[in-house]
Order: C-alpha cells, then structure tokens, then sequence
C-alpha cells in the first residue's frame, strides 16, 4: 500500500458522510461524473413503483388531489429552497434549465424596461443583455432568443469583465455560478451586488453549484435563478429543473410562456390569462410526474442522512485537494495541467485537467473503471460528488490516469 493509499483510508475512516454512501446504488466504477449524471439513490426504484402501479395505476386521476401531484412542483420546490439558501415559496419546479433560463431572462429584462418606464426622470432604456462568454452553450442561445424577442442588444463577456461592462443601458446579466468547463466558482454575492448598483437584474444558473456547495440566494439578494436537479441532486436523467423568484419580485414577474398552470384559475379555462401569485407564476404546462416524483424520492438523501451542505462543501474541497494532491505526485510533469483554481473561494466541486488526446484518454480511462467525462478540445473533467465518492475512489482515479498516460 502506497502513502496515499493509506492516507486515502484514513480520511475514509474519518469522513462524517461515509455512511451517506450507503445510500447509493454504487459498483465497483470509481464514478467521477456526478457533475452530469448523479448516481441512483438505492430508495427510488421502489418510490418510483409506488407512483407507477399504485398512484397511476389505482388510483389514476384521483392522483392529481390524492397522491399530491398538482401541488408537486411546489412543494418539491421547498424541497430545495435550503439547498440554495432560500425561504419557502420561492422555487418552482418543472420544464428545462433552457426554458426556465427563458423564462427568468425575459421576465428580468421586463422588470427592467418597466423600472424605467415608471421611474422619475427619463434615462437611457434599459436594451442591453449581459451573458457569460464562457457558458454553457444553451444558455447564450435562449439569451439571443431573448434578447431579439425583448428588443434588446446581447453583449457575451467573461464573468471578471462584468463590472466594467456595466452600465445604465444594462437590463439583465445572465452568469454561471460554476463554470461547467473549468469548474471555476464565480463570485455570487459581489456579482450581484455590482448588478443591483448598475440597475439591472440578476440572473443566476445554478447548474453546478446547487447540492455541492454554499449558494445563498436569499442572503445576496439574488434576484432569479434556475437550475438543473440531475447532476449534484441526484434527481435522474432528464429530471425536472427549478426557477427561484425572489418573493418580493414575485407581483411583477411576468413570464414569457404563461400557460394554463400559472393561471389565477386554471381549472376555469378562461380565454384571458390572469397570473398566478408567488412562484407558481413559474409554471407552464402539466408537470412530469414520473420524473418530477423520482426527484422527489432522490431529496429523501439529505434529510433522512441529515446531510448540511456545509458538511458536503467541506468534503467537495477535501476531495478535490487530495485528488490534485495525487494527480502531482504520481503524474509525469507536463502531462496534464488543472485549469481549476486553486483557491478554495473560486472552486466549484470538479477539477478540469487539460491534457493532449483527452477524448481519447477519457475514454481509456472509462474502460479501466474511472468515469470522468470530456470537453472539446482538451479538457479531462472529473466531477466530486461527496454524498458518495470517497477518498480512496479519488487515489485510485489519479493512479489510473497515471497509468493511462504511461501506457
């Protein structure tokens, strides 16, 4: 047993969430793509059965009031709410991240536009669009989508150029808290608040931040937010994304795509569409039962294993300090070069390693039992899930790269 081997098992040994591990249906994979695909929680399959056979298969339509499916993506909703730091009656649950980044963007440039309408003194209009120039690439789609349907100019620029690129024009800023390549973790409060100053709404993607580490949206005053629920929440392939509205902007959020589950009456299938109040003006159309329960199931882990997600972000960047600490010790120099920060107040919960052939090597590695993934055109990106990676699965995933690389 090599040093780290051994030191690997003692932190194993010391772990306050080892035993959430057990939680989880696992092999013998070390399994290091949690950040796009987290692993199955081992009580879903059978809650998903009961929604199958029973819910739908009994009970059937009776389900919507008996089996609580109508009032689900709200109540799952709050489910999450502590996850990202936020108060009940913020967060709705339903569609995709793309909608719902649609969704929150337009509603934000609305609220903008309308500020300056309704202001004392007439300013410059508010028709400019802000996007992270490093996002993910759907959401500088729906944010040209926006910009066009909302009249307005979209400006893509790097998440350190915000503060100098704003300005009295600026309506809504759409960034990333974690960058999904590098895993560079961006600076939520200060962004925000740099935001607010210049007038202007924030929009947050939560994507690969929200079940790894501290968010705190209520805290900073963030004003909308969305995110996905299958990488870091465990919640499926394909599960159901969230939209947080901050309850004092709930009155005046006016979405884009208003269907009839955010109506003031949707059983009253009125021709004129009178919105909803709270977060269900987040909604559109009938939600995913199927995915949205299994999600549902999947949150079960933090409260039945009494997980704090200060607990998981204290691991996150334990493991991701080991495994660079091994990837040096047993890498040959220059093989391979992290493009995360080193600084714990800028990393997210994956370490992204630049490296020559790395689609090729991923794909080694994925044949030898470590399961990261790959993004064009060099990066080996491996995701630390704490519910249910250890520190042994971290060694053994820098041995074998080391091993990969030599072969």
């Amino acid at each position: 047993m090599s040093e780290l081997q051994r030191i690997a098992d003692e932190l194993d040994a010391a772990d306050p969430l080892a035993a959430v591990r057990g939680s989880f249906v696992l092999d013998d994979v070390t399994y290091l793509d949690g950040n796009s695909l987290g692993a199955l929680p081992a009580h879903v399959p059978a809650r998903v059965e009961d929604v199958v056979r029973r819910q739908w298969g009994e009970l059937r339509i009776r389900s919507w009031e008996e089996s609580g499916w109508w009032t689900a993506p709200e109540r799952i909703g709050d489910r999450i709410a502590p996850l990202v730091g936020a108060a009940a009656g913020q967060i709705v649950v339903g569609d995709s991240t793309s909608v719902n980044v649609f969704k929150a963007l337009v509603a934000a440039v609305r609220m903008a536009q309308e500020d300056g309408r309704s202001g004392a003194g007439a300013g410059p209009v508010r028709d400019e669009i802000l996007v992270d120039a490093t996002t993910f690439p759907t959401d500088g789609y729906i944010a040209e989508s926006a910009a066009r349907m909302t009249g307005c100019t979209l400006r893509p620029v790097a998440p350190a150029a915000v503060l100098s690129a704003l300005g009295d024009r600026t309506a809504a800023v759409l960034l990333n808290h974690v960058d999904y390549r590098t895993g560079r973790l961006h600076d939520l409060p200060a962004l925000t608040a740099a935001v607010h100053a210049a007038g202007a709404y924030a929009v947050w993607d939560l994507c690969h931040s929200a079940g790894a580490l501290p968010v705190g949206l209520d805290e900073h005053g963030v004003d909308l937010a969305v995110g996905c629920t299958y990488k870091y929440l465990n919640g499926g392939p394909g599960s159901p994304a969230y939209l947080y509205v901050r309850r004092d902007l709930q009155p005046r959020f006016d979405s884009p795509l208003p269907g009839w589950n955010s109506h003031a009456e949707p059983f009253g299938m009125r021709s004129d569409y009178t919105p909803a109040s709270g977060a269900v003006r987040g909604r559109v159309g009938t939600p995913d039962i199927l995915s949205l329960l299994a999600l549902e199931a999947a949150l079960d882990v933090w409260d039945e294993d009494g997980v704090s997600v200060a607990a998981v972000r204290a691991k996150s960047l334990a493991l991701t300090d080991f495994f660079l600490r091994c990837v040096e010790a047993y890498v040959p120099d220059g093989r391979v070069e992290s493009v995360t920060p080193a600084a714990h107040t800028e990393r997210g919960s994956q370490v992204a390693l630049r490296c020559d052939g790395a689609g090729e090597v991923m794909k080694r590695l994925i044949e030898r039992g470590v399961v990261g993934d790959y993004r064009a055109p060099d990066v080996l990106r491996f995701g630390f899930t704490p519910l249910y990676v250890g520190f042994a699965d971290v060694e053994r995933a820098a041995r074998v790269l080391a091993r990969t690389l030599a072969g």
